[in-house]
């Protein structure tokens, strides 16, 4: 029998708390993000790196212990593999998701390759085999998405809108969306009238 696929899911940490486990470059290196989704982020490491002491994050210099874990809803394990085995093991039995750096067997949410636009996020997962892969789909994804994504997001937004007023159907609002978004372009190759009419 295969192994389960993965569940994709963006998750809304503004206000919450989010513990990062290490104090290394690979827990530096998952700061920014947290902090940029509005998370409470509590640094647990017995030493942490320059990088992390200047970021706003609140920093606990110490082993971690169990209680670090109260009120906390996501984890990142950056530290040693004992370590991580610790903190997903207490984080397991609290209902908590852990994201391992580089540590499957101990992850229980994993990180992918991330392309942010103009309001756009597209996520690509390597179950957490191949995260090498996930960067270089990540990097021609971003190099494919269409340079006027931001119209394409406004437009989106105002039609979305009319279609929640006006009780729209979901099964009928895509090829709308498509309609709409061609629109964009058929406008775009329309000769200018005099009077600056169209």
């Amino acid at each position: 029998m295969s192994a389960p696929t993965l569940f994709p899911v963006f998750l809304k940490l503004a206000g919450r708390r989010v513990l990062v486990v290490g104090g290394g470059p690979v827990a530096a290196s998952k700061i920014d993000a947290l902090v940029a989704a509005g998370g409470e982020v509590v640094v647990v490491a017995p030493d942490v790196g320059a990088e992390i002491a200047a970021a706003p994050v609140t920093i606990v210099q110490r082993r971690f212990a169990p209680s670090d874990l109260e009120s906390v809803w996501f984890v990142v394990a950056a530290a040693t593999p004992e370590v991580n085995r610790h903190v997903a093991r207490e984080a397991e039995a609290r209902g908590i998701f852990v994201n391992a750096v580089d540590d499957p067997p101990n992850a229980s949410a994993y990180l992918g390759g991330i392309v942010r636009r103009d309001g756009v996020t597209v996520a690509i997962s390597t179950n957490g085999d191949a995260p090498a892969l996930a960067g270089l789909l990540r990097e021609a994804l971003d190099a494919v998405l269409p340079p006027e994504l931001d119209r394409w997001m406004d437009t989106a937004r105002d039609v979305r809108a009319e279609w929640l007023a006006a009780g729209v159907p979901m099964a009928e609002r895509r090829p709308l969306l498509l309609r709409a978004l061609n629109d964009l372009y058929e406008r775009r190759h329309e000769p200018a009238l005099p009077g600056g009419g169209r």
